[in-house]
């Protein structure tokens, strides 16, 4: 199969952004791993070795397969994705840390049925959109189901918990639900139903509770509730135009919480500055704007759908977490 302009752009983007995060993952992680796995390069290694690695393999292994081929298992694929989440409650297969029971033991490796399930979702959601475009405006009765599926899904992301994921995932979810032409009415009665249990879902957990007050008010217990992200904003803060230079974040000694993973952004913005934050945006928007122009050009409704959720997973995501580092959302945790 002849790969189009736009394919090859994306695909060099995509190692565009493999390697800007590795390199930032590197110095990120230097502190960290030193302290705690006697190794300055442990993180960049891991994510080397068990995250970049297998990702290509199975870049180039699914690039030979017909995107048609994952509509005819969309079901079977979501049902998995289902059952790996519910294996996280198992004890002796599913890991917790910090409150959180989120991942599963595998002896070699640990992983984040969430994230199967991201994916899986959207291809089920595209292949049922495509079959149901005829549907989706007929009234309340394409919407219950709809509703359904995402509630379900939902009950178990709170069981974990996870909140930023759930978030997520309803964003995507709603989403492609509109890109399948849902009525604007549907659309109120959705934004009505997420902001109603979110909002009680914000309150009801004291912890959340307090990620809510230290957004309104990052001077608010600055020791404690509001530490995170006062010293996140501290870090961008310092980065100014052009950065401390890579490798000389002060944050990420012992002082900014999760630098190698929810802060990271920070890193990003303190080395390298604003002009190092706002490349990285710009690599983002531009994929954005491919995976578009890619799915305009999709022959197929399903293909259409499936590259939209996919760009609107990638690209939320990224914007989630900068937004919340920033000051800009409640942080999610």
């Amino acid at each position: 199969m002849q790969v189009s302009k736009s394919g090859k752009t994306l695909t060099i983007l995509i190692f565009i952004l493999i390697v800007f995060g590795l390199v930032m993952l590197s110095s990120a992680g230097v502190v960290d791993g030193q302290k705690r796995f006697g190794s300055a390069f442990y993180y960049f290694l891991h994510q080397l070795l068990y995250g970049v690695l297998p990702g290509l393999a199975f870049f180039f292994l699914f690039s030979k397969i017909n995107y048609k081929f994952w509509k005819k298992i969309a079901l079977p694929l979501l049902i998995a994705a289902v059952g790996l989440m519910v294996l996280v409650f198992v004890p002796g297969i599913g890991y917790g840390l910090r409150g959180a029971q989120r991942w599963l033991n595998l002896g070699l490796f640990t992983f984040q049925p969430s994230e199967v399930l991201k994916l899986t979702l959207i291809i089920y959601l595209a292949a049922w959109f495509s079959r149901r475009d005829r549907q989706i405006d007929g009234g309340p009765q394409s919407l219950a189901p709809f509703l359904l599926i995402l509630g379900f899904i939902g009950l178990l992301l709170i069981s974990q918990p996870d909140m930023g994921t759930l978030i997520l995932i309803t964003f995507i979810a709603i989403s492609m639900y509109f890109f399948a032409g849902a009525k604007f009415t549907h659309f109120v009665v959705l934004f009505l139903i997420v902001g109603i249990l979110l909002g009680a879902l914000s309150v009801i957990e004291p912890y959340r509770f307090d990620r809510l007050k230290a957004f309104l008010n990052p001077s608010l217990d600055q020791r404690d509730t509001s530490y995170h992200i006062n010293q996140a904003l501290l870090g961008i803060g310092s980065g100014g135009i052009f950065g401390l230079g890579f490798g000389q974040s002060r944050q990420k000694i012992n002082f900014l919480p999760e630098p190698v993973g929810d802060s990271i952004f920070v890193i990003v913005v303190e080395e390298l500055g604003l002009v190092g934050g706002m490349f990285l945006l710009a690599l983002f928007l531009v994929l954005s704007l491919v995976m578009i122009s890619i799915a305009k050009s999709a022959v197929s409704q399903f293909g259409k759908i499936l590259v939209l959720g996919v760009t609107v997973w990638i690209c939320g995501q990224v914007l989630i977490n900068i937004f919340a580092i920033s000051g800009l959302i409640p942080l999610t945790g």
